[in-house]
């Protein structure tokens, strides 16, 4: 099984590898290492490797170039500027210590010609520090200015993008994204090495090396069958980096080596059509819902498995408690959104919000409590006075976060209106779903109507503030009304992951045309560090 990330954070990869483990073949997981170095760990019956994938490839021929013409003065991109700048500013530290000592001698007794020698010394220096530090601001400005030039959006950038994707089609991507080999060449040799009967390539990235997989197998006399996992539908996708080079040439890589897939399959039925109408696929892709890992209701949970899974690993840990988290008591409204935290998933909205919302408080359990857009939204609370009202939480393992987001009032996906937004149920939303919450979401296609047919939550216009406070107003004034909803037969057994994982073990089978023998979940290692992923064998 192949994923480009590091695993920990990626439920679906998890919940993917761990299920086709215990349902009986042979797993192991490859991922990216986050910190450059070779990691292994258990997840259960599956085998998480993460491998180090240096990318220098990366990075475009300009970036180590210098901009002569048009910023002559500026640094080479080699790091030396921001090496310089701290340097001057250690020195200009020191002479402003070394002013300080010479005052508290001047105070002590120190007199006459040898203190005004040493004042005159560091009078010299402070004024060619000063002329330093303005030298090396300059040449540090010029050489941001041509990195800012060179983003690659400029219409020569469009035209070349135009030029290679006419003349190479389908293979202009190794012209426009050479970055892709990056993860061909740290994955490729362990995909040989392991042999495998199934690769399982997870979205776009890892298509292209399951791919060439397969056909190095062919050629060494293995038949290989290959599983793409389409998480999204790319041409919907806001650009990872900002680029014109960057979609178009996703497009054309997965273009490319998705009619080597002997299946697809993806997260919703809408998407499931987009995909064989983009591709020409000879048929629909299995879909494999972004359920929770949960029991199905009224199910007992397996031996060992009472309480939730610590990280994805198999320990049993007891949930934290969200109310407990926040510091807050159970007669306190509370919110929950639960997710990556990012501008186009609307939190903004949220935040806006409060002021209307009368002692309710929002809880946000974010991938990244401390990034950018995290600090934008606390700042932008506390400029409002709610900031006392905002709680920010890092993500719990996959196994802990339906009993965490229990502890909530309602919850939240204010998502703003994005190609892939509309044509899915995100993981929340089965999340929240599973823990019995009233839901309050955003006016996006498919998750609108499927609130709406459910009644189990209000539907708002996106990004429109005022009727988000309405509907969270009608929410929190009968959440009984909303929660009744769960209790319909059947709606959340279709929306648990062991209904998917039935799906899942039906695509392999059909591949491989074998039964599977049940695994017993193996023991984890000691100290295990996070999870990873690659190629699915038997």
């Amino acid at each position: 099984m192949l994923v480009d990330n590091g695993v920990h954070g990626d439920s679906r990869v998890q919940k993917v590898a761990r299920s086709a483990a215990e349902a009986g073949w042979a797993v192991t997981l490859l991922g990216r290492s986050p910190h450059g170095g070779a990691e292994r760990w258990q997840l259960g019956p599956a085998e998480v490797r993460l491998l180090p994938m240096p990318d220098p490839l990366a990075r475009r021929p300009h970036e180590f170039r210098r901009a002569w013409l048009r910023w002559p003065l500026a640094y080479p991109p080699s790091g030396i500027a921001a090496h310089r700048a701290q340097w001057v500013k250690a020195w200009q530290t020191d002479i402003r210590q070394r002013e300080a000592e010479l005052t508290l001698a001047a105070r002590g007794g120190l007199a006459g010609r040898l203190l005004e020698r040493r004042r005159r010394r560091l009078r010299v220096e402070r004024s060619a520090a000063h002329l330093l530090r303005r030298w090396v601001s300059l040449r540090y400005w010029m050489l941001t200015r041509a990195r800012r030039g060179r983003r690659l959006r400029s219409p020569w950038d469009r035209l070349y993008t135009w030029f290679w994707s006419t003349v190479q089609g389908g293979r202009a991507w190794r012209r426009l994204e050479p970055g892709l080999w990056d993860y061909e060449l740290a994955f490729g040799p362990v995909v040989d090495e392991l042999a495998p009967d199934l690769i399982h390539a997870h979205d776009f990235r890892m298509i292209g090396v399951g791919a060439r997989a397969k056909v190095r197998a062919a050629v060494a006399g293995r038949e290989v069958k290959l599983v793409w996992d389409a998480h999204e539908f790319l041409p919907g996708v806001q650009p990872w980096q900002d680029n014109a080079r960057w979609l178009p040439a996703h497009r054309a890589h997965e273009r490319e080596f998705v009619p080597y897939a002997d299946a697809a399959i993806t997260v919703s039925p809408t998407l499931a059509e987009m995909l064989r109408r983009e591709h020409g696929l000879a048929e629909l892709p299995a879909v494999l819902l972004n359920a929770p890992d949960v029991p199905a209701p009224g199910a007992a949970a397996p031996d060992g498995e009472a309480a939730p899974a610590g990280d994805g690993t198999g320990d049993a840990e007891p949930a934290p408690e969200l109310r407990a988290r926040c510091g807050l008591g159970p007669e306190v409204p509370l919110l929950v959104y639960s997710g990556v935290a990012a501008a186009k998933r609307g939190l903004g909205t949220m935040i806006e919000a409060l002021p209307q919302l009368a002692g309710v408080h929002v809880a946000l359990v974010v991938n990244k409590p401390d990034g950018p857009y995290v600090q934008q939204l606390r700042s932008r609370a506390a400029a409002l006075g709610v900031a006392e009202r905002l709680h920010v939480l890092p993500y719990v393992p996959h196994r802990q976060v339906v009993p965490f987001l229990a502890g909530a009032d309602a919850g939240v996906i204010p998502i703003q209106h994005w190609p892939n937004h509309e044509i899915a149920l995100i993981t929340k939303f089965f999340e929240y779903s599973h823990a019995r919450l009233p839901l309050v979401v955003s006016d996006v296609r498919t998750m609108a109507e499927t609130v709406r047919s459910t009644g189990q939550g209000e539907v708002f216009r996106a990004e429109e503030v005022d009727d988000y406070v309405r509907a969270v107003r009608a929410v929190l004034a009968d959440p009984a009304r909303y929660r009744a909803a769960y209790d319909r037969p059947g709606l959340l057994a279709a929306w648990t992951w062991q209904a998917q994982a039935e799906v899942l073990d039906a695509v392999y089978r059909r591949l491989l045309a074998e039964p599977a023998a049940p695994v017993a979940p193996a023991e984890p290692p000691a100290a295990s560090p996070r999870p990873a992923m690659e190629a699915a064998a038997r």
